[in-house]
Parts: structure tokens; C-alpha cells; sequence
């Protein structure tokens, strides 16, 4: 997977910790996100899946982060 463009969240601090969620679309349609500083591990979901885990983080239904 290291042909794709990965891209970092938006939320992940500038202070080079390292702690960056990256996420990647394919042409098979699936998501892919990892840990930015665990590269080699590597999780995908459907979009709707993906949407839906969104929204719960933006609607403050995932907990404290």
C-alpha cells in the first residue's frame, strides 16, 4: 500500500509527535486509515462505514478523545 497517497487528519497537532491518523481511498472503493507513526498496520472499512465513524467523532459520540 505504499503506492497510495495517504492523507492526515486535519486535528493531528504540528508538534512532530508522530500522533497522526492517515487515511487512503482505493479504486476498489474501500477506505484505508492507519496510525501514522504504525505504518505497517493498516485497517479498511466500506465508505458508508467510514462516513459513519465520522460522523460519530464529530458528534461527539465516540467519547473522550
Amino acid at each position: 500500500m505504499s503506492e497510495l497517497i495517504w492523507r492526515k487528519s486535519s486535528f493531528s497537532g504540528s508538534g512532530g509527535n508522530g500522533n497522526c491518523l492517515e487515511a487512503t481511498a482505493t479504486p476498489t472503493g474501500l477506505v484505508h486509515f492507519r496510525e501514522s507513526d504504525r505504518p505497517g498496520e493498516v485497517l479498511s472499512t466500506t465508505p458508508a462505514h467510514w462516513a459513519a465513524f465520522l460522523r460519530a467523532i464529530k458528534g461527539g459520540e465516540a467519547g473522550q478523545l
